[in-house]
């Protein structure tokens, strides 16, 4: 059992450093590469219906956001009830990690990887066990596993993964959650996931349906290009 060390400060929580700004340059076109903003415009039928929803602006939303949520239940043939929308995937890092830590809990994830993972273990109170990434950017999924104690609620796994754009294989996610205890939550967070261009990539649905510990991040924002809108 591994000695419970002193829980940092909240006072002292880094603040999440956003990618910079482009610089503008006269008669070019500039992007946001430091947050992977996606360069290519929103798709012809993404803007016909914002457009369309610009002339309902006097109307409340549906806050469950119905149509949505029946939509991702239709398209990846899952229960509705266990879809959860919120605004960026980076928001739902933060809701399950306080739902499921609070003091003296520890959660694992390689390191580097996503900036947001350790700012909501410490907004949690928890402690963050930050696992080295290997010399070609992977995930040690064995030092991960290793690392995983009594005190462990939450391991992320980020593949691909942010920001050394390594992924893991479906082979070596499979090993790795087999050594993971049944109570501990699983977080496959695949923000990234529509441009992996390799054998044996990982299936976050697949597994999340073979696996009762086993939760899914996917996003809007990357492939899809639509970092400006949040729905949830």
């Amino acid at each position: 059992m591994s000695t419970p060390q002193p829980r940092p400060s909240v006072a002292a929580m880094p603040a999440y450093v956003a990618g910079k700004p482009p610089v503008e340059r006269p008669g070019l076109v500039t992007y946001k590469l430091s947050s992977n903003e996606n360069p290519y415009p929103p798709l012809d039928g993404v803007v016909e219906v914002a457009a369309e929803a610009a002339g309902r602006v006097n109307r409340y939303p549906d806050a469950g956001n119905t149509e949505l949520y029946e939509a991702l239940a239709t398209s990846y043939k899952v229960p509705a009830e266990e879809l959860a929308l919120s605004t960026g995937a980076v928001a739902l890092i933060f809701q399950l990690v306080s739902a499921y830590c609070g003091p003296e809990d520890e959660v694992v994830f390689a390191w580097r990887s996503f900036e947001a993972y350790p700012i909501a273990v410490l907004a949690a109170g928890a402690t963050a066990v930050k696992v080295p990434v290997t010399g070609d950017g992977h995930h040690d999924l064995d030092a991960m596993a290793a690392a995983i104690t009594q005190r462990t609620k939450v391991v992320f796994v980020c593949t691909p993964n942010n920001p050394t754009g390594t992924s893991v294989t479906q082979a070596e996610l499979d090993a790795f959650l087999a050594k993971v205890p049944e109570h501990v939550l699983v977080v496959v967070d695949e923000a990234y996931a529509e441009f992996v261009r390799m054998d044996d990539a990982v299936d976050g649905i697949a597994t999340y349906r073979a696996r009762t510990n086993v939760v899914v991040l996917r996003t809007f924002s990357k492939a899809y290009g639509l970092a400006g809108f949040r729905v949830g």
